[in-house]
Formats: structure tokens, sequence, C-alpha cells
């Protein structure tokens, strides 16, 4: 064997040993996706707690009203819930929008906070920070600004919180509300169903682990505290904020009945600009609490931590060699003495990647049809290829980001 073949060895073991993870996950996700399908939720809570949703806004001005509104409507009492919008650092129409909002529901408890290059726009951590100083309710609900959630979702996420003084923090369900746009849209649909039914119910499932998503979830307020808020250098906060509440002492529940709609990006430059922030805000929660997977205080957090490794070090490294490797070897400027059972192992994970994802995905009603399948098969060659280069790029802006002591700054995904 020469060095190319040990290279081909070590990719091809990496990528088995993320399949087989994400086939357990795969696995008991549907196990829980059994058992909250036909759960009966109760209409009413014997205690309303008070809630303060926040919703981070940066040049919204497209979809606010709709978010908005559709908080407005929530089934959930009215006097016992907040919304508060922080309007940050917007150069678009945002503030004259919000405001007359407001002044259309002059009864209603809706807080607008407008800031400026001062205040505010460093980030959506920052932004919520500021939406905490200002709030008062026992409970905090987060919601991106795209969001239009179900009637009944903030009941859902609450009444599940407030029935396990374990819990920490309940998380939604999100799905792609523009799905059918255009192909892109539609590898975003499959991958979104998909991460929450393996990566979600399935770690909660095995090792009640779940990750915040960013949107459509509600936390304790007093752990929000007790940590000083969110970490201001951190780009994808949700990641990071959920290590730290595991951390001390509490879980977060995966809860799939409260379901929240979002707008997905509809173009592939869009779409990498998002991508590449996630790359990147996820290499850092990676580094920041690397040092904990050798702690057993650490506890089950271990295992996310061992996961995010793994993927965007690991899995990352094997899916770009192996690349390297299959494009030199197809040259014929290498040499692979492996490439017969190498073959033979690609075309197994092909398959098993094709066939989990199909059990995810049928756990939607509707979306195990002739046209998913479709993009499932050609998503292997396309679609986790370009994951693979904005991985790459992440890493690469978070060197670059540590190397000249950058802050993080908003990031705007662009709507549509």
């Amino acid at each position: 064997m020469n060095i190319f073949d040990y290279m081909a060895l070590y990719s091809l073991i990496v990528i088995w040993i993320i399949i087989f993870i994400n086939i357990i996950l795969v696995i008991f996700g549907y196990i829980y996706y059994s058992k909250v399908h036909n759960k009966k939720m109760n209409e009413e809570l014997q205690h309303y707690p008070f809630v303060s949703v926040m919703v981070p806004a940066h040049n919204e001005a497209v979809v606010i009203t709709k978010t908005v509104k559709s908080l407005l409507e929530l089934d959930y009492p009215k006097d016992k819930y907040e919304i508060i919008i922080i309007n940050d650092n917007s150069s678009d129409n945002s503030c004259k929008i919000l405001q007359e909002i407001k002044d259309g529901v002059p009864d209603r408890n809706l807080i607008i906070i407008n800031t400026d290059n001062i205040t505010g726009g460093r980030g959506k951590s920052n932004a919520l920070n500021i939406g905490l100083g200002k709030s008062k309710g026992e409970v905090l609900a987060v919601y991106d600004a795209d969001n239009t959630p179900d009637s009944k979702a903030l009941k859902y996420l609450v009444q599940t919180l407030v029935e396990d003084k374990s819990l920490g923090a309940v998380i939604g369900k999100f799905r792609c509300r523009n799905k059918d746009k255009n192909l892109l849209t539609n590898f975003i649909n499959v991958e979104t169903i998909t991460y929450q039914w393996m990566a979600q119910a399935g770690r909660w499932e095995l090792f009640k682990l779940c990750t915040i998503p960013g949107t459509n979830f509600v936390v304790r307020r007093s752990i929000i505290e007790k940590m000083n808020g969110w970490d201001t250098k951190a780009i994808t906060e949700d990641t990071e904020v959920s290590f730290r509440i595991y951390r001390m002492g509490y879980k977060i529940k995966f809860m799939p009945l409260a379901v929240t709609w979002e707008q997905e990006p509809q173009t592939l430059k869009v779409w990498i600009r998002q991508r590449t922030r996630w790359a990147k805000g996820n290499t850092y929660v990676v580094i920041k609490n690397f040092k904990y997977l050798f702690k057993r205080s650490a506890g089950v957090t271990r295992f996310d931590i061992l996961y995010y490794t793994m993927i965007y070090l690991f899995f990352l490294s094997a899916s770009v060699l192996s690349d390297i490797l299959f494009i030199l070897g197809f040259g014929d400027i290498i040499h692979i003495h492996i490439s017969g059972y190498g073959i033979l192992l690609w075309v197994m994970a092909f398959l098993v990647f094709d066939l989990s994802i199909m059990v995810a995905i049928s756990t939607e009603k509707g979306e195990l049809n002739l046209k998913n399948i479709f993009v499932i098969l050609i998503m292997y060659f396309t679609y986790c290829k370009l994951w693979a280069v904005v991985a790459v790029i992440g890493f690469y802006n978070y060197v670059k980001d540590v190397l000249f002591k950058r802050e993080a700054k908003w990031y705007k995904t662009e709507r549509f």
C-alpha cells in the first residue's frame, strides 16, 4: 500500500463511522416519532407563565409584517405574553413598518426596540441580550424574523417546559415554507426534515440531548441570566448556548408538535453565505467546548462535542480528501490499489445514505414522494459536495477572525 491507499482508507473509515452513527440516530428518531405522532396535548394549562417572545431583526422589511401578525395570533393568553422586536441597526424601512403595526394594535403588549450602529449591529447574540434587558417573562421564546409559527406552537413549547423541571429549554420543529420554489429549496426541505428527525429526535431518544436551532424555542429566563446572556462572540449562538445549558445540568427537549414555517435561501449565493456563517460559528463552538470532551462531569454532552468534532474535523477532511483522490485517480495521476473495495463501499454508502433520508422524510405527511426521491438521489453528488465547500470556507473565515480579532457582525440572510 502506498500513501494514497492509506488516505483512501482513512476517508472510507471516517465516512462509514459517520454513516453508522446517523443510521442509529435515524432509527431512534423514528422511534421517537412513533411516540409523539399521536400524542395528545392538553388544550389548557393549569398555569400560564408569562412569556417574552423575542425576535431579532436586521433589515427584515420584506418579511417582518407576516411574522409579527402570526405572533399576535398565537393561541396563548394575550395578557401572558409580550412580543419584543429588536430592530437592530436596520437601514431599510423596518422601523416605519413596525411602528405602523404597533399603532394598529395599541392594546397589545408589543415592544419595538430600534438600535443603531453604536447600541446594536453586532450580531444576533447582542440583539438578544438587548431584548433580554427589556423583557419581563419568566420564560423566553425566540423566533427568527422570517418565521410564521402555528397558532399552538408557543403553548406546546411552554407546556412541555413546565411539565418537567429538568428541562432548561424546549425546541420545536421548523419547516420550509418555500420548498417548491426551485431545486435548492427542495434540497433544503429534505435536509431540514432529515436533520430534525435524525440529529434532534434521535439524540433525544438515545441520550436526552438536543441542540437549539435558533428559532421556535423556549428557555427558562433564570438560566439565561445565570450565564449572563448570550455569547456575543458566537455567530451560531443557538449551538453555543445549548452546550452551556447542558453543562449547567439541564436538558433540552424536542417537541415536534410545535411547528414554525420559515423562508429558506432561494439562490446559491445566499445559501453559501448563510451556511458559511453556520460552519464558521460551529467551528468556534467546537473549539470552545473541545476541552469538555475529556471531562466526565460533562456527562452525555460529550457525545455532542464528539459528534460536532467528527463532522467539522474528521468527516470534513475525509470528504474533501476522498473527492481529491477520486479526481486524481480518474485522471490517472495517482493509483489506488484498494479501489475495488472502495467502489463497493462507496456504492453501499450511497444506498444507505438514500435509504436513511427516505426513512426520515417519511415522518412528514406527503414528503415521501417521487419528486423527493429524485431529489435525494442527486443530493449525494451535488448538495452534499457543496456542504464540504462551505465548511472549508467557514473554517478558513474562522481562522481569519481569530488572527485579526474581528468581532461578530450581522450576516444578513437575504429574504425574498
